[in-house]
């Protein structure tokens, strides 16, 4: 997979309450709407592929969630919930509407509470890739605990093709403490049930946005019985699977999920628009 060259550029915006965000941004700013892409466990780098690849046609901002990749998290801002307040106040103090909020993992779950709590307008979509955040109700189904595995293993059950899993004995030391720490606060922000909020699923009958959930088949972190589970949750929700990928679609196969989206786009977003 060849990926286009990154331009974006980087910023710290300052939030309500003192909160300030680490941001990279991709494309302009020119029509007041944008694509929010909300990483996983990994960190914000799995999301730049994507937003590279949208960015000759949506202006995009990939956010640092507070405690990754050493920014400051402050004390007391520890839930999913405060992330996805966070984000509705960036689109506020952006000023976009329309916004397509795409999340992967926890990005996801990050997404869904975002439009639980989008009291002004500022969300248009929400496309899911391979996400958390709800209970299974299935014992066989349940999303896998990450935090009792080795990185070699998770690595295994996340990634279909094995060139794209990290070589952890590459790392260096500094390299192992900052992958160590990020999930560390991964854990922080989903707290003691780690994968899901129980109460979420019987939640997002509220939310009436369109909402595509993109699931890579091969995922060993949730499987695509748990991702059909999610899209039927939502009043517009809608189901397409990746194949040959994992729990990262977006990177294993990049240009489907390209296709899945813009599909997406034209027939349910903005059928009116399509060519």
């Amino acid at each position: 997979m060849t990926s286009p060259a990154s331009t974006s550029t980087s910023r710290t915006v300052d939030l309500p309450g003192g909160l300030s965000l680490t941001i990279n941004e991709f494309g302009t700013n020119s029509e007041g709407s944008a694509v929010l892409y909300l990483h996983g466990g990994a960190g914000p780098r799995t999301m730049v592929g994507l937003a590279t690849a949208l960015s000759e046609h949506v202006y995009g901002i990939v956010p640092t969630h507070p405690g990754f990749d050493a920014t400051l998290r402050p004390d007391g801002f520890d839930t999913v919930a405060d992330l996805a307040v966070a984000y509705l106040d960036l689109l506020d103090a952006l000023d976009l509407t329309g916004v397509m909020v795409i999340g992967n993992s926890v990005g996801g779950w990050i997404a869904a509470e975002m439009a639980l709590r989008d009291t002004r307008g500022r969300i248009g979509a929400l496309v899911l890739l391979n996400a958390v955040g709800i209970h299974a109700h299935m014992k066989d189904n349940e999303v896998r605990d990450t935090r009792v595995m080795a990185p070699a293993e998770m690595t295994q059950l996340a990634f279909h093709n094995p060139a794209f899993r990290p070589d952890f004995s590459s790392f260096s030391d500094e390299q192992r403490a900052a992958a160590a720490a990020n999930q560390r606060t991964l854990a922080t922000y989903a707290g003691e049930a780690f994968t899901h909020d129980p109460k979420l699923r019987g939640r997002l009958h509220r939310v009436t946005v369109p909402v595509l959930v993109a699931w890579g088949e091969q995922d060993g972190i949730a499987l695509p019985l748990y991702g059909r589970g999610y899209a039927k949750s939502f009043p517009n929700g809608h189901f397409t699977s990746i194949a040959d990928a994992g729990h990262f679609p977006h990177i294993e196969q990049l240009g489907a999920t390209l296709g899945a989206i813009g599909d997406f786009v034209d027939t349910v977003v903005k059928p009116d628009q399509a060519a």
